[in-house]
């Protein structure tokens, strides 16, 4: 069983839309039973998969007793896809993992999952806090998408920080530039300066995303955001081999 986190401190940057396609990707490309832990307050990697709303509104119940997580997976519009939905209870869940006083409890979790599914996928909060810290504890391998930037190469120094501030074991990293649009002379930059970085391009299929509640890749397999989610979940398939995981 392997834990991919998607990880950025900076919203707008496509973390969602990326969590949710690259779970599709674990199940079309590689078979995995997978589940998506969606943990951002806002539920947007479950209305992007079309998720049904069982159990959404007792996930946050989950930190308060020994509960099975199992039990409040729900479906998804993608056959063999699950996800353990959000709800608005996770707003105040540092609060909550304050009082418990358990820094592991994320790690216990994504364990039982493991029970059922060999990727646990998490869409973490766009935020540092207490909860984003026990993600990163618990996963495996850290994505962190980053805007086209000529700073995207100091920003993904100043996440790294961040990471190996919340555990002495802290998982290695991947930083993706998202939502890339060449025809733009910043972006151009960015790709130039970060140039071993996986890229994923901006298309009106990523935007048809949400509008359509299916993964780019059902819908759109040929276009250019496609192609870049499936060769980022490759690369992450290969660095989890080489790891010895899953």
């Amino acid at each position: 069983m392997a834990v991919i986190a998607i990880y950025s401190v900076k919203g707008g940057v496509g973390k969602t839309t990326l969590a949710a396609n690259l779970a599709w990707c674990s199940v079309a490309q590689s078979d995995h039973a997978t589940v998506l832990w969606d943990l951002d307050a806002s539920g947007g990697a479950g209305f992007l998969l079309g998720a049904s709303e069982h159990g959404a509104k007792q996930s946050t119940t989950l930190f308060d007793a020994d509960r099975d997580p199992r039990r409040l997976v729900a479906d998804t519009s993608v056959a063999n896809l699950r996800i353990l939905p959000a709800d608005e209870g996770l707003r105040a869940l540092d609060i909550k993992l304050s009082r418990i006083g358990n820094r592991s409890r994320i790690s216990r979790i994504a364990r039982d999952l493991g029970k059922d599914y060999t990727r646990v996928i998490i869409d973490c909060p766009p935020v540092q806090s207490e909860l984003s810290n026990q993600i990163i504890r618990a996963a495996d391998l850290v994505i962190v998408p980053l805007p086209p930037s000529p700073l995207s190469t100091r920003a993904f120094a100043q996440v790294s920080k961040q990471v190996q501030a919340a555990s002495k074991r802290h998982p290695p990293m991947l930083p993706v530039l998202s939502m890339v649009d060449m025809r733009r002379n910043l972006h151009r930059k960015a790709v130039d300066e970060a140039t071993n970085w996986p890229i994923i391009p901006f298309s009106s299929a990523a935007e048809q995303c949400a509008v359509r509640q299916q993964p780019v890749g059902q819908f759109a397999r040929s276009s250019a955001t496609a192609k870049g989610i499936d060769t980022l979940w490759n690369a992450i398939e290969a660095k989890l081999s080489a790891m010895e995981i899953g």
